[in-house]
């Protein structure tokens, strides 16, 4: 039975979204094709009408998850212009963040992996990584380079910090990960 356009696109939207969320979660490649459809609700055939591989759908997934994080962080900085990198830094080095990947950052949750795949993924990463240190680098003071520059270590600190934070096995060192990011970030402002 064929879908109407209109379905085929909502049904696309849930993949890309499901996606997004499950590579967060398990990684590039701890989750298959045929799990991720299922999570969708969806037929493990419907797969190629919608994308040329799973390399394909990680580019949109993660392009999407990126956009809505890059919009994310320019209502911020334009709440709290005084303070740009405490204020993200207090948004993103959380207890919560760390332990939902699936809701967080896509770039913390699947950097390593992204660096393995295509160039279509990277391009993907990389005009999404642009977007997000444009906003920042605005926020920040200074000429243009010194913007750049301070956008490019406080998002590095930010994605480092959460990374580690998630890596290690004891809660206590992991907390502290994350309140000793946050304090150097917070006497940057």
């Amino acid at each position: 039975m064929r879908v109407s356009r209109e379905q085929a696109a909502q049904n696309r939207e849930r993949i890309v979204e499901t996606a997004s969320r499950l590579f967060r979660e398990k990684g590039y490649d701890g989750i298959g094709v045929a799990d991720l459809m299922k999570s969708a609700g969806l037929t493990h055939g419907g797969f190629y009408g919608h994308f040329a591989s799973k390399e394909d759908l990680l580019a949109e997934a993660f392009g999407k998850a990126m956009e809505h994080s890059a919009e994310r962080w320019r209502e911020l900085l334009a709440e709290k212009p005084a303070a740009p990198k405490a204020a993200l830094a207090h948004m993103y080095l959380t207890a919560k963040h760390r332990d939902n990947p699936g809701k967080g950052c896509a770039l913390a949750a699947l950097g390593p992996d992204v660096s393995r795949v295509g160039a279509e993924v990277r391009q993907a990463m990389s005009d999404s990584f642009q977007a997000q240190l444009e906003a920042l680098a605005q926020a920040l003071p200074g000429d243009p380079a010194q913007q750049r520059r301070d956008a490019i270590a406080t998002y590095a600190a930010l994605v480092g910090g959460l990374v580690l934070a998630r890596s290690v096995a004891d809660k206590k060192q992991s907390d502290e990960i994350l309140a000793a990011v946050l304090s150097s970030l917070e006497q940057g402002n």
